[in-house]
């Protein structure tokens, strides 16, 4: 019998179902099921009896000390795997350090953040801050010539992270007729959906010609404040920035600098280097900028697409095939 650690909010509403999908592939599963009260803990000796642990999406963050509590005392716990897509937490260095293989949900979550990115897009280029500057005010301020926004058609747009995320933002873009740049760290593949793909090393080449710069890479020792002041200068004046990856990868003063002088023309923000993001900052009140908290992925689709992956990595692990989305030993 292999025992599953699952949230109590997981149980209620796909343990049946899952228990029902083991039993039909013979798959002898036991569910140890986290108690409600997020400051009780599981048993001693159930997490002793856990070998795999599901981190799903309705345990960040109220239940997170509790979920890795017992996956702590979990001395045999095998697979772990998490509702998200990065592992930059260093629970998962953790994990991974003491043998446990470890899978994500990459992909999960890539059609609604990348709708959101295009969103903030698209109300940046039509100059929507103006319109909503207008009604907040009751003014009637048609624009005029020469405040028109530049058609989209034939922008550039520099997607940094070439992953599921990015790989679906840049499918958007061209899709409205926007040149589209990769840039990633692996092989390009004949299905990327970009006009060029480059390797990281060739990004200060490439930013002077960018219209926009969406960020969709994950935050690594290599990322981490990659995109700083020098780099945001090579970005021609006007053009605009999209975060929806972490807001370590960008220095914020020089990003809240730049939007200050005008050199960056506004900005869609889902993520920040201090989360929440504190009240005094300033990029609550610019004009171009928008600013959403860290929830740019949300969708009442996500647990279905998490729960899927998982499912299918569960048959997989008890076939002792390869695991979708498994990060590397380290």
């Amino acid at each position: 019998m292999t025992a599953l650690v699952v949230s109590h909010q997981f149980n209620a509403a796909y343990g049946r179902d899952l228990t029902d999908a083991a039993a039909r592939d013979n798959i002898p599963l036991e569910l140890l099921v986290l108690p409600p009260d997020r400051d009780a803990r599981l048993a001693d000796a159930d997490c002793a009896r856990a070998e795999i642990a599901f981190f799903s999406g309705d345990v960040f963050p109220d239940f997170s000390r509790q979920f890795f509590s017992a996956a702590r005392k979990a001395s045999g716990l095998k697979w772990l795997h998490v509702f998200n897509a990065g592992i930059d937490h260093p629970i998962y260095a953790e994990m991974l350090a003491r043998g446990v293989r470890l899978t994500t949900s990459s992909g999960s979550t890539a059609e609604p953040i990348a709708q959101t990115a295009i969103t903030g897009l698209l109300m940046l280029a039509r100059n929507f801050p103006r319109w909503l500057a207008g009604q907040r005010k009751h003014v009637w301020d048609p624009m005029r010539v020469p405040d028109f926004p530049r058609d989209l058609k034939g922008q550039t747009v520099l997607i940094l992270g070439l992953g599921k995320i990015g790989r679906e933002i840049a499918r958007l873009a061209r899709a409205l007729g926007l040149y589209v740049i990769g840039v990633k760290r692996s092989a390009s593949r004949p299905d990327d959906p970009v006009d060029e793909s480059h390797p990281p090393e060739r990004l200060p080449g490439l930013l002077p010609k960018s219209d926009w710069l969406i960020i969709a890479c994950p935050l690594t020792a290599e990322t981490r404040g990659l995109v700083d002041a020098e780099l945001i200068a090579m970005l021609p004046r006007g053009a605009r920035m999209i975060n929806i990856a972490r807001g370590e990868v960008v220095d914020e003063p020089a990003l809240i600098a730049a939007l200050a002088s005008g050199h960056l023309a506004g900005a869609y923000l889902d993520v920040f280097e201090k989360e929440p993001l504190p009240a005094d900052s300033p990029l609550w009140d610019m004009p171009t900028v928008f600013v959403s908290p860290h929830d740019s992925a949300a969708a009442a689709g996500n647990d279905g697409r998490v729960y899927t992956i998982f499912l299918e990595n569960l048959k997989r692990w008890m076939r002792g095939e390869p695991l979708l989305n498994e990060v590397p030993a380290i």
